[in-house]
């Protein structure tokens, strides 16, 4: 896939709006449908023709272009701090997953499997998702590192709460991916914050026109 700033910015966007959502439900137990169906469809895109594609189109990505320009323009700002700090932890789960053959293997089989029950359900049925909830428990939440995520403890003891934060975690892992794809690294965080900050605008301008 192309390694373009454009690229980058679409692929990070993905990440942040995944991790918005886990704010959003762990501290409200509220969800946005459209950001969520966004999240577990890219978890299906095995073989996207572009990016973009991913997240099927760029409008689907506009909270994240939108959190993400915000917060490479104010990085300091702690409204934003559990977000960032649940991005971080996905790119360093993809770091940590990528290393590891045999778990990624499970995961694109089981997800199949996940991706036909949708097809006979819907893609957020509670059977899906709790089926893909699995899969993170199966999987990433045997790794050493995790991703502690802070909010209401009525909300987080809830089943349906839990399922849905582990999907969303799931799908910012699948985009970490795409940006590892795309050429993305944590130096760029450091080095070209600007320059993503600029692409981050023009893209959430463009899906604001998209509409």
């Amino acid at each position: 896939m192309k390694k373009s700033w454009q690229n980058h910015v679409i692929a990070l966007a993905g990440i942040f709006q995944a991790c918005k959502c886990v704010e959003q439900l762990a501290k409200t137990g509220y969800l946005k449908t459209d950001s969520f169906e966004t999240a577990v469809q890219s978890l299906f895109e095995t073989n996207p023709e572009s990016a973009e594609a991913v997240f099927g189109s760029l409008p689907r990505l506009e909270e994240g272009l939108e959190l993400l320009k915000d917060v490479l323009e104010n990085h300091r700002d702690s409204r934003n701090r559990d977000v960032l700090r649940y991005a971080l932890g996905a790119i360093h789960l993809q770091g940590m997953l990528a290393k590891r053959k045999e778990v990624l293997y499970v995961i694109g089989n089981r997800l199949e499997k996940a991706q036909e029950q949708a097809q006979h359900f819907s893609l957020t049925h509670e059977n899906v998702i709790s089926n893909i909830a699995d899969i993170y428990t199966d999987t990433i939440s045997k790794f050493n590192y995790r991703i502690q995520v802070t909010g209401d403890y009525n909300y987080l003891q809830q089943q349906r709460v839990a399922n849905q934060v582990r999907v969303l975690l799931l799908a910012a892992i699948r985009a970490a991916t795409l940006w590892r794809q795309v050429g993305g690294s944590r130096w760029h965080f450091l080095f070209y914050r600007s320059k993503l900050a600029e692409q981050a605008s023009e893209l959430y301008q463009q899906s604001r026109q998209l509409h």
